[in-house]
């Protein structure tokens, strides 16, 4: 009976490291097979004019992704600047300072933001946020826009990654021991200063993590943005300005425009530098949540 458990222990531990080895194998593969669909166009233009350059004309064969890189990080920058602090603040109340009963309301609520479908947001992004941003603010700034800009695109992609943000930073406050904030408030702290003091500093790396997911998730977003970012294949030169972001170029075009030479190529080649973008960043962000935990530790 011994030897059958020793067995059965081997057999699940080797079971376990094949699965383990099987997911990471699909990431290697998935990047392996977007540069080998690349090479084509790798072959015909230098990776430095590819990356540099902002002439995308496909029937001349010129293929500049630099304003679709800057697009998804104006559109993606925006998003993160706006969603972050609102939903630390909205998370930090639901955690530190409401009732059960608020709570019992608001988080199905939020949890229910969640699961409405990207067309939505964008169509809601067509109807209010693009006649808002013509209409109220633009005005203020510049003589005329379409409205159709990558504040637009951040604005609508804030609004899709509030319930990850804010149900990832709630779970993380959660699992911060109440004996600290005890400790805290009975040193006299108030409420914001053990919030501050005590909350923030001790959940830091989960923080972190929430953004790198939200982050993550704003880079891939495609639905939604293409509805509202205006498609402009231009450097953007402020907020108003429409953009055209590297998943909107790929999910706008493939399948489409296959005829023309190395297109399916420079298409493979935008999925390429997406993947590529979001590895760096992920692998920056670990190495960030490392720093802090030896730090803390």
């Amino acid at each position: 009976m011994k030897n059958i458990r020793l067995l059965k222990d081997r057999f699940l531990s080797k079971a376990f490291l094949t699965l383990t080895i099987l997911s990471i194998s699909t990431v290697v593969l998935m990047g392996l097979g977007l540069f080998y669909k690349s090479l084509p166009i790798l072959h015909s233009t230098s990776l430095w004019n590819l990356l540099s350059s902002s002439e995308w004309k496909p029937f001349k064969e010129a293929f500049g992704f630099y304003p679709f890189i800057l697009g998804t990080f104006w559109v993606t920058g925006i998003a993160i600047i706006t969603a972050l602090p609102l939903s630390m603040l909205t998370a930090i109340y639901l955690s530190e300072y409401a009732n059960i009963r608020v709570r019992k309301v608001v988080l199905p609520l939020i949890e229910l933001l969640s699961g409405i479908p990207p067309v939505l947001f964008g169509v809601w992004g067509v109807l209010v946020i693009v006649p808002l941003i013509q209409d109220k603010i633009a005005p203020h700034f510049i003589e005329f826009t379409t409205g159709y800009s990558v504040l637009a695109g951040g604005i609508v992609l804030a609004i899709m990654i509030f319930p990850l943000i804010i149900s990832i930073l709630i779970e993380v406050f959660d699992n911060v021991p109440q004996e600290l904030r005890d400790a805290s408030l009975t040193l006299g702290a108030t409420q914001w200063q053990t919030t501050k003091k005590v909350l923030l500093r001790k959940s830091i790396d989960g923080i972190v993590a929430a953004v790198v997911l939200a982050i993550s998730r704003a880079f891939g977003e495609t639905i939604a943005v293409l509805m509202v970012c205006g498609n402009l294949a231009q450097v953007p030169k402020s907020v108003f300005d429409s953009g055209y972001p590297l998943p909107a170029l790929i999910a706008n075009n493939y399948g489409e425009m296959m005829s023309i030479p190395m297109y399916d190529s420079a298409l493979m080649f935008a999925a390429l530098v997406l993947f590529v973008i979001i590895f760096l960043f992920n692998a920056i962000s670990r190495i960030i949540l490392f720093r802090i935990e030896k730090r803390t530790n």
